[in-house]
């Protein structure tokens, strides 16, 4: 039997004692009051002290209060505190100032503003009184307005804290699965924001259960009526102290009771604590269990038409043919037809996922107008369009299961419980994760975690299916497979496919066009093998491998923008922008200056070496020519004795450019 390690705790810096002193004074201070109700409690006395007929009558009527006062501030503070969360309107620091004011405005003046506010003199009090019949003052109801006005804020700044810290993505998600908003708040939102939710609501309970100066200014002090427990305590001061304290201890003890419960939950009520684990490695991605990919291709094309019928009676026959103009930070116009899957390339910030966004209704920074089949989609909320995503976190609903997750788009759309779960469970077979159907999110890998996203947003059976890095989080054998499964799939979707992508390979096999974004513009549209003879981007030619400089032809050959000149074979009229293409393999290394043929050849220096199959990648600089990235063999490398720093030559011949029109 092994032994476990015993635990090492590091010991931080000791506290100055500058500050250390003053400190445990303010602790001494704040416990001090403390330690004289438990020193001064008759603790002989105590169970007859709390078991008096007017302390059982006060804390009845206490519990009730707080109780309805806690009902009243859910039903108000709830829709309040997701206004101040996600809605922009003018007035909001007003309004989150309003929320805050009885925190700290004196409680008799809290009271004195709602007799002037409820009262029979009130501004509202005498409408009540004369169209309900209604008087709030010296009645049990103003209690409960009193414990209300000052408690509720304790619920709308833990649950507005808890709802900004909620990361949007999973509502977009789940209404780009179809369910519509008051479903997304009731399924997604609430469930995420629940320890918010509860420690607002436990401290508003708590705060209403103590309330006194605005109950007793508003409500009065009728044994009964309004007279709770904290009133009682004020009473019993002046009658029988003993009995004061140990009302007072009671009080005490459900306040420390409801703060230890909560146990520093105030104002976090954050959704992802539990950090997900990084991608999988190619050996534990699937269980034994899990069906082999090569055997899942051919059950794809029935399994995406058992999802579309699930998902609606004629989804399976419908084709979804797409057309889009977005205008905005991303401008381009898209048309497809069905089943064509188009590859979102670019450099970050190029406007990848904002086109994903403004397809899917969800960002201001951009809009489509967007049509799918013969149905004009740009009016709808993205619950309606049939547009699904898939975010690059995959963003999993963190309170539910795979299964659970997979099956939300096809619940969201009406399907019974159980079909619903039968497809999802289907879906998740296919990708290779279904023995991890009733794992939550935080318990599978990143890469895992991915392949059930996937899995979700092809179940929902969509008319437009964006993927934003779908693969990403996978190992290189995992992402193979599941990438053949999903070429399976896409060629028998009835929609368009958009995939934003870093990886050529990733382009290449599952795209039948690249669309080449660069600062919001669609600079290359064209099929995979296009795009890869002639990249119009100096990105893309360097995603695929190839040096790229972009330039303007003069006399002397193309000045390229980068400094330096280029001589090529095919001369282009003089001022015309273009891009020059070199393969890494046309780039020759010497040692001493090249003679010959070669009509391009600058000094460089070796900067990095990797590997790359059975090849060498050499990166050398140069001060006459941009960076040049030369493929060699191993022996040459050897030859040569190439390493960081060493001097070198390089040489192109000018019949290895490829020149690009810009």
């Amino acid at each position: 039997m092994s032994r476990s390690r015993p635990r090492t705790r590091t010991r931080g810096p000791g506290a100055p004692v500058v500050l250390a002193v003053p400190a445990l004074l303010a602790i001494a201070f704040l416990l001090l009051p403390l330690i004289g109700i438990l020193a001064r409690t008759s603790w002989g006395d105590l169970g007859t002290h709390l078991t008096s007929p007017e302390v059982v009558q006060a804390l009845r009527l206490s519990l009730l209060v707080s109780f309805w006062s806690l009902g009243l501030s859910l039903v108000l503070g709830v829709p309040l505190a997701w206004l101040l969360a996600r809605v922009r309107f003018p007035g909001k620091t007003l309004v989150r100032t309003l929320v805050l004011l009885p925190m700290v405005l004196p409680p008799t003046v809290g009271g004195v503003a709602l007799l002037l506010g409820f009262g029979r003199r009130g501004l509202l009090g005498p409408w009540l009184e004369g169209t309900f019949g209604l008087t709030l003052p010296f009645h049990t109801a103003g209690a409960v307005v009193a414990s209300t006005f000052v408690a509720m804020p304790f619920l709308v700044i833990s649950l507005e804290g808890a709802l900004a810290g909620l990361r949007p993505a999973y509502e977009e998600t789940a209404a780009s699965l179809g369910a519509s908003p008051v479903r997304v708040f009731l399924t997604v939102t609430l469930p995420l924001v629940a320890p918010g939710l509860a420690a607002g609501a436990a401290l508003t309970w708590a705060r209403a259960l103590g309330e006194f100066g605005a109950t007793i200014t508003f409500a009065g002090n009728l044994p009964g009526t309004t007279q709770t427990l904290p009133l009682q305590v004020y009473l019993l001061l002046q009658e029988s102290p003993e009995a004061a304290t140990s009302v007072s201890l009671l009080l005490l003890a459900i306040a420390m009771a409801v703060l230890i419960a909560l146990r520093g939950r105030w104002t976090t009520g954050a959704v992802d604590r539990v950090p997900r684990p990084g991608p999988e490695s190619g050996g534990s991605s699937c269980g034994a269990d899990a069906p082999q990919d090569g055997g899942t291709v051919g059950a794809l094309g029935s399994a995406a038409v058992e999802a579309a019928e699930a998902a609606g009676p004629s989804a399976a026959q419908e084709r979804w043919r797409l057309r889009a103009e977005v205008t905005g930070f991303t401008r381009l116009t898209l048309d497809a037809e069905p089943g064509t899957t188009i590859a979102v390339v670019g450099p970050n910030g190029a406007g990848k996922t904002t086109l994903l966004r403004a397809l899917l209704g969800l960002t201001p920074r951009a809009h489509a107008e967007l049509r799918l089949g013969d149905l004009d989609v740009t009016p709808l909320p993205p619950h309606r369009r049939g547009v699904a995503w898939v975010p690059q976190d995959g963003a999993l609903f963190p309170h539910l299961s795979a299964l659970a997750n997979t099956a939300y788009g096809l619940r969201a759309q009406g399907v019974r419980r159980a079909e619903a779960r039968r497809a999802a469970q289907r879906w998740l077979d296919r990708l290779g994760v279904g023995q991890l159907a009733h794992r939550r999110p935080h318990q599978v890998s990143g890469g895992q975690a991915q392949r059930v996203a996937l899995a979700r947003a092809l179940a929902a059976g969509p008319r437009l299916l964006l993927l934003d890095e779908p693969l990403a989080a996978l190992d290189q054998t995992t992402r193979a497979q599941v990438r053949h499964t999903l070429r399976g799939h896409l060629d028998g979707f009835g929609g368009v496919c958009l995939i934003v992508t870093h990886d050529p390979v990733e382009a290449i096999a599952l795209a039948d066009r690249v669309l080449v974004l660069d600062d919001g513009l669609a600079l290359q549209d064209a099929p995979p093998a296009e795009v890869t003879r002639h990249p119009r981007s100096p990105w893309v030619a360097r995603m695929l491998g190839r040096n790229a400089w972009p330039g303007t032809f003069g006399p002397g050959g193309l000045e390229l923008a980068a400094g330096g000149r280029l001589i090529v074979a095919e001369p282009l009229a003089d001022g015309a922008g273009a891009l020059a293409v070199i393969a890494p393999e046309a780039v020759s290394v010497h040692r001493d200056r090249p003679a010959g043929s070669p009509r391009n050849v600058w000094p460089g220096t070796v900067r990095e070496i990797t590997a790359l199959g059975s090849r060498l990648r050499v990166l050398i600089t140069s001060d006459e020519a941009p960076d040049l990235v030369a493929e060699i063999t191993p022996e040459a490398a050897a030859e040569l004795a190439l390493a960081d720093g060493i001097s070198v030559w390089t040489s192109v011949k000018a019949t290895e450019v490829t020149l690009v029109a810009m």
